[in-house]
């Protein structure tokens, strides 16, 4: 697929190397002491200039004594931990934000680490590693792919071996990433908005119970000036990003947002324009995500579909064939379009809401039995865990009624292990919605039409409730003076994000007709609705239910 090629944001790993022993934290620690407590030093890669500067800082590491307890001399005084930052040459990065720290520290099996209160503990190394030394890698704005070779020219250029980081072990992670792409701001709205890719992926993904989904909408900034957009975040764990991607593993984080001073800046400068970005979450799982290139190009993989998945959704064209299109280019992003990205699946969550509501609207429509509005309701109202024999305690109904209820819900409610659950965060509010308006409808059915009063009146069944639930919820009047033609008017009805007329027409017309409403009566109506621009749209009923 041809597409807008993201740009690598932040980037931290910990890369783990034993083939040496302590070779190499000795080695910097020589260094240093030689340079009178740092080292400064400049170097080439690939036609670049980059600077780097070693230093040191305490440790809490407790000091193992004459010898390691796996039975390396120790001769040091003291215990220090040692610091590269590696930064691109200031004339060649006017931003001064393409960088990074590689932080190495001693590693040994026993090893015992003292926290600021006094306390000791010790440090978790793995089993197969004896002895050797962490590095922490964490950085901005360069490929993900380049840290180990940068790693490696840096200390060389300090007097450290390179080789002493050739080969890192395969316990090796990566602990952040983030891919992005930079939005004009007038293009972006359609990524943040309360309906877009941002806010939907995580309403309606998964169950309502398991998982992991966070939803961030903030649209202040640090000074409370409001900016549309300007802190949006989904963050999905496993579960829920593979019911939008199957074939992916990683937890991951989208985000739209701008700079702290967007709103100070010129529109040509490039921060007054917000960050589309997806990033790797490690603390959303059990698992880990290594840091050799097979790792890094699973997870180059994952996040820009997940990323070009989004843009696709919010109607952005990913591949302008003129300019830049949307996206506007920063020092680190230049809005490149490249071949060979891998097709994302199509988000359509528009497809997926109407989906879902038509299947709450079917089970209401059908006329739900009273254990399973119970049930229903005892799910939307209880925000723990939940099993039958729950609901039939709270209801007081025998458990095996509300078994049989809930079986017959099975489009709505997902059972497993004793516990149950509604499908999706969704249709938990789609049915929670249902059910508040079935009851106002019971309770008040004085502002609805003079048919439904009189069906009030005579005591509202289920269907009755249904039918006036989904007016309800659709805004739909119709009026029906029984002296002329019925007028059903659907309000406002935008083609990109509500259900169509014919949609609405056919659910309105079942729930009527299964309401002992008259037939023909329905079919002969005038529908009315307008679209967002004010124009007003009249059709015959029956050409809808065609």
């Amino acid at each position: 697929m041809r597409a807008v090629d993201p740009s690598w944001h932040e980037y931290a790993a910990n890369l783990l190397f034993a083939e040496d022993g302590l070779g190499p934290y000795f080695a910097a620690d020589a260094r240093v002491k030689d340079g009178g407590g740092s080292q400064h030093a400049r170097f080439e890669v690939a036609g670049e200039s980059w600077v780097v500067k070693l230093y040191y800082q305490d440790s809490g590491i407790v000091h193992p004594g004459p010898s390691t307890p796996t039975g390396t001399e120790f001769r040091l005084d003291e215990i220090r931990e040692f610091r590269l930052h590696v930064a691109r040459d200031s004339g060649e990065d006017p931003v001064g934000e393409q960088s990074f720290n590689a932080h190495l520290a001693p590693r040994w099996q026993g090893m015992q680490v003292e926290s600021d209160d006094g306390q000791r503990f010790e440090m978790d190394v793995p089993d197969e590693m004896d002895e050797g030394v962490n590095v922490r890698i964490q950085g901005s704005n360069i490929n993900a792919f380049r840290y180990s070779r940068l790693l490696k020219r840096a200390a060389e250029a300090v007097g450290i071996s390179m080789g002493y980081f050739e080969n890192p072990l395969e316990f090796s992670n990566t602990q952040d990433a983030e891919r992005y792409v930079r939005v004009h701001t007038d293009e972006s709205g359609p990524v943040h908005a309360r309906d877009g890719p941002v806010a939907t992926m995580g309403h309606l993904l998964e169950d309502d119970r398991t998982g992991y989904r966070k939803i961030v909408q903030n649209d202040d900034d640090e000074h409370g000036r409001n900016l549309p957009g300007y802190y949006h975040t989904v963050t999905l764990g496993p579960q829920r990003v593979r019911e939008a991607f199957p074939s992916h593993e990683l937890p991951v984080e989208v985000k739209h947002y701008y700079s702290r001073e967007a709103l100070a800046r010129d529109p040509d400068d490039p921060l007054a324009h917000p960050k589309v970005g997806v990033s790797y979450q490690v603390s959303r799982w059990d698992d880990t995500l290594g840091a050799d290139e097979e790792a890094l190009a699973q997870l180059e993989r994952e996040l820009d579909r997940v990323l070009h998945a989004v843009l696709i959704d919010a109607g952005l064209d990913v591949a302008p064939d003129h300019g830049s299109g949307p996206f506007v280019e920063d020092a680190y992003f230049d809005a490149e379009v490249s071949d060979g990205f891998e097709e994302p699946p199509t988000l359509d969550m528009a497809h997926i809401h109407h989906e879902q509501e038509s299947v709450v609207l079917k089970h209401v429509k059908d006329g739900l039995s009273p254990v399973q509005w119970e049930s229903l309701e005892v799910l939307v109202t209880d925000g723990g865990e939940v099993a039958p024999a729950d609901i039939a305690e709270q209801k007081d109904r025998h458990v095996d009624s509300v078994r049989d209820a809930l079986r017959k819900m099975d489009e709505l409610v997902e059972r497993e292990y004793g516990s149950v659950s509604l499908r999706s965060t969704y249709v938990a509010e789609l049915v929670h919605d249902a059910v508040q308006r079935a009851e106002e409808a019971l309770r008040d059915a004085a502002s609805a039409t003079a048919k439904a009063l009189e069906a009030a009146e005579r005591g509202l069944d289920e269907r009755t409730s249904a039918l006036l639930a989904f007016c309800d919820r659709y805004d739909i009047d119709y009026r029906d003076k029984g002296d002329a033609r019925m007028k059903i008017r659907f309000g406002e009805l935008d083609p990109d994000e509500d259900p169509s007329p014919a949609f609405l027409a056919k659910q309105a017309f079942s729930m009527w007709t299964d309401a002992k409403q008259d037939a023909e009566r329905f079919r002969s109506a005038v529908v009315k609705w307008t679209r967002p621009g004010g124009e007003n749209c009249r059709v015959d009923a029956w050409r809808l239910l065609a």
